[in-house]
């Protein structure tokens, strides 16, 4: 047996799907939650390569330092791809809430390419150089390292001062501890959130120590350049 609404305005109005779809729970903190993800991770690579950009000035006193955050940055700069990733395959796949959200700017999106190529030369060239020492036979690793470096790091601050303002807003958004009023702002899944960019540090931190001796390559090979470049010989006092 049917009930008949008391309420006069909605007598004789039926529901539409698309409309109870379009406010179904929760729809709108898929993105919200991965714009906040990559936030946090964005504020952590600022830092790291901040570090990293005073071992270069320091190399030949900080090349450990300069090998260890390298590795370490592996964890997060994933974590940052895949956020990114899966925020691109969500909004062409046509999830509503991402096709709601809409796509980034047109800079942004055409920053995306180069920000995502240089990353990936960043990091292959840096790990080639790890293992393969100094001596890398016919091809130009090092150089190469050097170069996608630089444009990384042009890239990289472009794309760090888009979304600069933005940062402390988002960031303070899982933070907080009392919810926005009115719902505002509650967005769930902060302590998965939290929970990533801790495992991609720890990633990181794991790969690093795993790989610190690899360093030892590169002290051999500038302690004899240097006697070279000195005159000095085996034997020689």
């Amino acid at each position: 047996m049917s009930t008949i609404s008391s309420d006069p305005a909605t007598v004789g109005e039926p529901e539409s799907v698309g409309d109870r779809s379009a406010t179904a729970p929760g729809d709108e903190h898929g993105p919200a939650g991965n714009e906040r993800l990559a936030a946090a991770t964005g504020a952590v690579l600022l830092l790291l390569l901040a570090a990293q950009g005073v071992t270069i000035l320091f190399l030949g006193r900080l090349l450990a330092w300069h090998f260890f955050i390298g590795m370490l940055l592996i964890g997060p700069v994933c974590l940052k791809l895949g956020t990114v990733g899966y925020r691109f395959v969500r909004y062409y796949t046509g999830a509503p809430a991402y096709r709601r959200k809409g796509p980034p700017a047109l800079p942004l999106r055409l920053l995306a390419p180069l920000v995502v190529a240089t990353s990936v030369a960043v990091l292959v060239t840096g790990g080639s150089l790890a293992l393969l020492g100094p001596d890398t036979g016919a091809i130009p690793v090092l150089f190469l390292h050097k170069a996608s470096f630089v444009c990384w790091g042009a890239v990289m601050s472009v794309h760090v001062l888009c979304h600069l303002l933005r940062l402390p807003r988002l960031i303070g958004a899982d933070l907080r501890r009392r919810p926005a009023r009115h719902g505002a702002g509650q967005v769930g899944g902060a302590a998965l959130r939290w929970s990533l960019l801790a495992l991609s540090l720890g990633t990181g931190v794991v790969i690093a120590l795993a790989g610190a001796h690899l360093v030892s390559r590169w002290d051999s090979s500038g302690q004899h350049s240097s006697h070279a470049s000195s005159g000095h010989r085996p034997g020689q006092s």
